[in-house]
Parts: structure tokens; sequence; C-alpha cells
């Protein structure tokens, strides 16, 4: 089966070709154009620049997908395309791409929920991912904590009650003047810290439930920022470095304390903020400890690209082009 992954869901657009043969997983083209550079300097994404960007990109990013795959539309069998969750502006982009390519191709289409693009991201590393599994799903607008019996057995068992662990380092990044996108400015700042400097909270770790916080701990960097006579280079890598190790401990040992419940054979880390290598080493090693295998897909596969939507794209059901609608609440079900 050759699938077709189309990405808009908020400032990358991305189309993918992606092939699966006797379960495994190839990915024949991958192409990202990114709008970091558009959206930098307002410290965050603008919808309707990311839409009108969306419109002038996204048909040569489906062109760039097919020739580098060698594969013309005949050799598509379905195209799979997000449509949710995201900034409404930017899901309609592709939605409507994909319903017309659909309609003149003669294809099924696959409406796809970005957030298990992120899940089945993991797939497409082609390791056995053993039953039943946990998957920690952390970007910019999400962190849950989604149970799995099967490929296609989904239950959230966990979410963030607030800000989303991706949304609190961008926060961070601006209180501490680093610029979008915050998370690997954080990242790379905290490299020269010392992450015992400050003793932030780790909110809900002792909480008898699968649930996350974040809005008091960037409160809290907020504060003692606020609280600082004055703050030189080495001050903020101590706070950046703080902060991401009291957001990696949070994640890491809620994260386990699920897994042990549920006894998770196998335990995967994916989204945007999988990127962060402390969290991805941390996480690792307790998972590690506890006997369960671990997948975190490569950082190219971790944030907003096609291939993990044309991964998902494969478990799921065509939908008519007809009723292929855009739904920026979208959840997992």
């Amino acid at each position: 089966m050759i699938i077709l992954g189309i990405e808009t869901s908020c400032d990358e657009t991305a189309a993918s070709v992606l092939k699966i043969e006797r379960g495994r997983f190839f990915i024949l083209s991958s192409i990202v154009s990114s709008q970091i550079d558009i959206h930098r300097p307002y410290g965050g994404v603008v919808p309707e620049l990311a839409a009108r960007n969306h419109i002038i990109n996204i048909l040569p990013v489906i062109n760039q997908a097919l020739t580098k795959a060698k594969v013309k539309p005949a050799g598509i069998d379905r195209i799979a395309t997000t449509t949710g969750p995201g900034l409404i502006t930017a899901l309609l982009i592709g939605v409507e791409t994909a319903r017309v390519l659909a309609q003149q191709w003669q294809k099924p289409i696959i409406a796809t929920n970005h957030l298990k693009g992120h899940l089945y991201s993991s797939w497409l590393e082609n390791k056995p991912i053993r039953y039943p599994a946990l998957c920690l799903i952390v970007s910019g607008g999400h962190t849950e904590l989604i149970l799995m019996k099967s490929s296609q057995s989904l239950k959230k068992i966990g979410a963030t009650l607030d800000d989303a662990a991706g949304e609190s380092f961008d926060k961070v990044a601006q209180m501490l003047g680093l610029g979008y996108p915050g998370g690997p400015a954080i990242s790379k700042l905290a490299k020269t810290g010392n992450a015992a400097a400050f003793k932030f909270p780790r909110p809900m770790v002792n909480e008898p439930n699968f649930n996350f916080s974040f809005a008091g701990l960037k409160t809290a960097v907020l504060y003692t920022k606020n609280k600082l006579p004055k703050i030189d280079q080495q001050t903020k890598a101590d706070l950046a470095a703080s902060f991401q190790q009291a957001a990696t401990d949070v994640l890491v040992q809620k994260t386990i304390k699920a897994a042990q419940h549920y006894k998770a054979k196998t335990v995967m880390l994916t989204g945007g903020v999988a990127a962060n290598r402390q969290l991805r080493v941390e996480l690792g090693q307790a998972v590690g400890k506890i006997k369960a295998s671990f997948i975190v897909p490569p950082i190219k596969l971790c944030t907003d690209n096609a291939a993990i939507i044309a991964a998902a794209g494969y478990f799921a059901k065509p939908s008519p082009w007809q009723k292929l609608t855009a739904d920026p609440n979208l959840e997992i079900r």
C-alpha cells in the first residue's frame, strides 16, 4: 500500500509518500516547508499568516513529495490528511486540497487525527510493539498518556489540566528573552546551566491519577525571575536548566507510574517535545528499569511532518471526500 500524507495543522506545510509492505513502513519521501522564520518576529504562530503560506506551499510540497518518491498519482492507494486538532485556518488548506485531489484522482481519503499521527510515528521505526503499550504524546498543544491494548485500541488515561508541556517551554523561553520556538532555545541554554540552582515544583507527581499540570511550574519560574536583583547569562542558563529538569521529572514520573499501573510492555515517547534530548534520555533510562521496551522516533519524526499522518492513515478507514471536515478540537477516541 502507498499512502500520500498531507499535514497543515499549524505552521508546517508537509507532504509524504509512505509505503507499507508486509507490515513494514518505508518513507519514500517526506517534505516539510517550515514557517519558523515567518512567525519568529511575532513570538508565536499567527493563524492568518500560517494559512496564507500553506496556500502558497501546499501544491509545490506535494509535487516534491511525489517526485522524490518517484510515484505518480496513479500509484497512490489512498490520501491521508490531518483534519484536527490544530488551527482551523491552517487545517482547512490541507483538508480542501486533499478533497480536490481525492476527487480528481479517484482515491480513497482518510481523515486523520494529528495526535494519532504522533502516536503512530513509533511504527515508522519498524520495531516490535508489545501490548499493553503506553504512549506519552507531548507537544506544544497537548500532553497526553494513551493506553493501547492493540494497534487500534486507544484509551486516553491522562492529560494536562492546563498548559501543555511544550507551551510551558515556549512561555518560559519568552520570559527569558530566548525567542521562538522556545523548546530548542531552552534545551540549548540549559546545557550550560545548573539544574539544581532553583527548586521549582513538580506539579501533580504525587496525585493518584495520570494527569499533568504545568501552569504552576511556569508561574514559579516567573516569580523566581522577578525576585532576582540581576539576571546575567549564567542565571538565565540556571533558570532554563532548573525548569527543564522540573518539567522532565514530571513527565518521566507520571509516565512510569502509569506504565507500572497498567503493566505496560512498551512505552513510547512522541510529539514535538520528544525532540528534547534530556527527556529522551531520562525516560529511556526509567523505562529500562521497569523492564519495558522503549521506542522514541528520530527527532525529524517528532516534529510536525506528513509521514506520521500517512502512518496514522494506514490504521484508519476511508471517508467519503464530500464529508471530510476540519475539527480544530478533535480528540483521540
